[in-house]
Formats: C-alpha cells, sequence, structure tokens
C-alpha cells in the first residue's frame, strides 16, 4: 500500500512543518493522489510518528494538521538531483532577463544548503558538481529584456504595500519619459516583462495596464495607498491573452494536418483550449483569446500544416507568407 511507504509519509510531515496553516484530507488527497480514506490512513501513519502534530480548525470548518517547526528537521537530506533543479531554474531566470529571481533562487539554496550537517554536505558538493556538468541549458534565442534590478525592488515592495508609484515611462516610439501615475498589481514574464499596473485617477481604478519593464526609467513609490480591486485576477488576465499584448479575446480555431498532429497533440496553446481528433488524423484546437501578432508569430512555425479557421484577422495576416513546414526540431 501507498501510505505504508516511509518516504511518502516523512514527504507528507514535511508538508505538514512547511504550512503554516496545516495540510487538509483534501491536500493530502491531491499531493498523493489518494482516496479519503487512505489519506485518513496517512495522517494518521503521520500522527503516531509524530505526536507534536496540532489539529486546526480553518476556513469553512475545515481541519487542517500542523507539525510544529523543527520537529522534523534532523529527518531533512537534500538530494544532488533537487539542487541540480535549483541550478537549472537559477540558468533559465538569467537567460530570460529575470535576473531577481535568480538572485533569490540561488540565496534559497545556499539557505537549504546550509541547514545539512557537514558530513553529508560534503558528499552532496560531490555529487551536485556531477549532476550540474551533465546537465546544460540550451540559449534563449533572440534578444532578452534589460531591466534594472533597483525597480524591480522598488515595485515589489510597493505591491505588497499597495502604494501607488509614480513612473518615469518611455512610450513606444518616444526619446523622452512620461510621468506616469499607477497602482502597481503585479508582474507578467514572456518573451518581454510587464508591470501589470490598475488606473490611479479617479473612475479609472478598475482599468488595467501593462507597462513594459525595459521602458521603465525610474520609479518613485509614493505615500498614497490604494485598495487592490477584489475582482482583479492576475492569472485569469494573463489568460486573455495569447502571449502578453492585451487585446479583446476572440475564437480562435486552428486545424492541424495529420502531418503535424502528433506534434501539435504535445502543446498546451492556451489554458482554456480544447482539443478535437478528426477521423482523417487532422487535428482541431479551439481556444478564445486576444494578441494576433503574438498568434501569427507562432503560427508560422507550423507553416503550412496549420489551418488558421478562426479568425478572420490572423487569417489575413498570415496570408501568402506560410513557409513549408520542416518539422519541429
Amino acid at each position: 500500500m501507498r501510505f505504508a511507504k516511509a518516504e511518502e509519509l516523512l514527504k507528507l510531515a514535511f508538508a505538514m512543518q512547511a504550512s503554516t496553516e496545516g495540510v487538509a484530507l483534501s491536500d493530502i488527497e491531491e499531493m498523493f493522489d489518494v482516496t479519503r480514506r487512505t489519506a485518513m490512513r496517512m495522517r494518521d501513519a503521520v500522527a503516531r510518528v509524530f505526536p507534536q502534530m496540532d489539529e486546526m480548525v480553518g476556513e469553512n470548518h475545515i481541519k487542517r494538521w500542523h507539525i510544529p517547526a523543527a520537529v522534523t528537521n534532523r529527518h531533512i537530506n537534500l538530494l544532488p538531483d533537487e539542487l541540480a533543479s535549483l541550478d537549472v531554474a537559477v540558468k533559465k531566470f538569467t537567460s530570460d532577463g529575470m535576473q531577481l529571481h535568480a538572485r533569490h533562487l540561488q540565496a534559497l539554496a545556499a539557505k537549504v544548503k546550509s541547514l545539512q550537517r557537514t558530513d553529508h554536505s560534503r558528499r552532496l558538493e560531490t555529487d551536485l558538481e556531477a549532476m550540474i556538468e551533465a546537465e546544460g541549458l540550451a540559449a534563449r534565442p533572440g534578444p532578452r529584456p534589460k531591466i534594472m534590478l533597483e525597480h524591480m525592488h522598488t515595485l515589489r515592495e510597493a505591491i505588497k504595500a499597495c502604494h501607488i508609484v509614480e513612473l518615469k515611462y518611455r512610450p513606444k516610439g518616444k526619446k523622452v519619459a512620461e510621468p506616469k501615475r499607477v497602482c502597481p498589481y503585479g508582474f507578467l514574464y514572456g518573451h518581454r516583462h510587464y508591470l501589470v499596473g490598475g488606473g490611479a485617477e479617479k473612475g479609472r481604478e478598475d482599468s488595467h495596464y501593462l507597462f513594459s519593464l525595459s521602458q521603465i526609467e525610474a520609479v518613485t513609490v509614493t505615500l498614497d495607498s490604494f485598495c487592490r480591486c477584489k475582482d482583479f485576477n492576475l492569472q485569469d488576465f494573463a489568460e486573455q491573452s495569447f502571449g502578453v499584448w492585451m487585446e479583446k479575446p476572440q475564437e480562435v480555431v486552428w486545424k492541424f494536418t495529420p502531418k503535424a498532429a502528433s506534434a501539435a497533440r504535445d502543446f498546451v496553446f492556451h489554458p482554456s483550449q480544447k482539443i478535437e481528433e478528426k477521423k482523417d488524423g487532422s487535428l482541431i484546437v479551439r481556444f478564445k483569446a486576444g494578441g494576433l501578432l503574438e498568434m501569427a508569430w507562432h503560427v508560422l512555425t507550423w507553416g503550412d500544416q496549420v489551418e488558421v479557421i478562426k479568425p478572420k484577422g490572423l487569417k489575413a495576416m498570415l496570408k501568402g507568407k506560410r513557409p513549408k513546414w520542416k518539422g519541429l526540431p
């Protein structure tokens, strides 16, 4: 039985210690893909090993369980594979122009390694060097955005404190920066990185705009605070578009030929997509999003092996510009 495995029971104990809110039975079901009955058995098994476990009642009267800090620490040993994954993530962040995240992840890795026993740490470093040598990261093609790290630090503090910021922002095609007063909500990362900002003027509080981080020349945090729009969700906002360019969402329908269908099945083109398999082996993908230019860039990588059925605007953009498809690398 899966619940009898010591490794999974330890993982559950670590999760119970890591979560300040505690772990509910539904969390255990999701983490380990088990039934409610098995989740109860796993919880009880951890409770027998760690009697320090606390039972709490959270929102909606749901019971949750938490193990106090430091109870399981002596059982934690890092694996080389885990730290190697951190190293790959640091390289990926750096490659994508997200240096602030890279620095934070490097600091986290150093703190985590410092918790290890000296003898285990020595063995870990040797294995880690071998893992890092065996894993590389392909260079990100094309240019990467240039972002001032101090701007990221300042904007993050303003986002956490809900303070309005004043930007010196240089719009595309202009040489002189313009003053912008913005309620900072969060960041969107893509081929370019953006600040998502709400309108700070009266009557425009519910409007949200994108500001390219590379075009921000200065950031000043004001003493004026703002209330976040309760109906705003960053993920929902991002999913309105195929990329990061905000346009009115449209119905999108692409039909991949039988030759390209198997490759297309390996992609998630959009979180809202629905796939239809046709008898002739072709594949139809449907979703709703804006950002026609970014869609056009992507569709061109499939050459003549995808037919744009909708929207008409995208179909017109690609007319006569379809190279012969040579397959994905």
